[in-house]
């Protein structure tokens, strides 16, 4: 579409943010004074929101920018930003006319980096999509399995591996289950999805469980007790659960049988 609004004398222009989690909520934000309306989406007016300059290139390195802005409860909070649902989370941001807010230009997109908040102002740090090749692309060795319980190179059918429950009690990172482990240890490794309550929509990992009881690996952020849970199992990721428990061992992602610089403390008396 036509942008000629950028070529008036009288500038009117407006900064956008639509900003997606991963849990499929969205928002949209602006810089300008009031709410605009963009391609049937309504972005509420949140005037301290303001980027810095955009760094883009032709080369390969990551385009970045920061978004820096007051908190607002009603948008963006501070406990949701400290208990991780905006992780990830994906942004695009463009530039519209406010009087005439249907022409826009896109001046970037990405995901959420780096967040700092400090006195009820946050910063949040926009990466690029170039920064995906920042990753490594070749694995390297390990004693463990690199592949993840149920994925499509571990190939564990998870069906049946997962069970609903209700939080009965919680006391810090410790979790009493109205259902019990099917079997020793088995929760341990795993992971704990809240679909019920304040915690609903996130994630946390198990670091171990017995019987009706689970050990997170850091304490729930809000309040847990009551709250409808799915429980995965889990696992260690060794040569001898995965072969053992889940007969998979043909799938097995890791090297346990190379040597490394670890090679003399494998064993007793190393």
């Amino acid at each position: 579409m036509s942008a000629a609004w950028l070529e008036e004398p009288l500038a009117t222009i407006a900064y956008c943010w639509r900003i997606e989690r991963r849990d499929g909520v969205a928002i949209g934000l602006t810089a300008h004074d009031r709410d605009l309306e963009v391609d049937g989406f309504r972005y509420r007016a949140a005037p301290g929101m303001t980027p810095s300059a955009i760094r883009r290139g032709a080369g390969l390195d990551a385009d970045s920018m920061d978004v820096t802005g007051a908190l607002t409860g009603a948008a963006i909070s501070e406990a949701d930003l400290l208990a991780g649902r905006w992780d990830g989370a994906r942004i695009t941001l463009f530039a519209v006319d406010w009087t005439s807010p249907g022409a826009v230009v896109d001046l970037g997109s990405g995901t959420i980096g780096a967040v700092e908040t400090r006195d009820g102002t946050l910063t949040a740090e926009l990466r690029g999509v170039a920064a995906a090749l920042d990753a490594p692309v070749v694995e390297m060795t390990s004693p463990e399995c690199r592949a993840e319980l149920g994925d499509k190179r571990c190939r564990v059918a998870m069906a049946g591996r997962r069970r609903f429950a209700r939080v009965i009690a919680a006391d810090g990172a410790m979790l009493k289950l109205d259902v019990h482990e099917p079997a020793p240890g088995g929760w341990g490794s795993g992971q704990l999805r809240w679909i019920g309550g304040t915690n609903s929509g996130l994630s946390d990992a198990i670091a171990a469980s017995a019987g009706d009881v689970v050990t997170l690996r850091r304490a729930p952020r809000f309040d847990a007790a009551g709250a409808l849970v799915e429980v995965s199992e889990g696992c260690d990721k060794s040569i001898a659960t995965c072969a053992g428990r889940f007969g998979n061992a043909v799938n097995f992602r890791g090297e346990p049988y190379l040597p490394g610089v670890d090679l003399l403390t494998r064993y007793p008396g190393g």
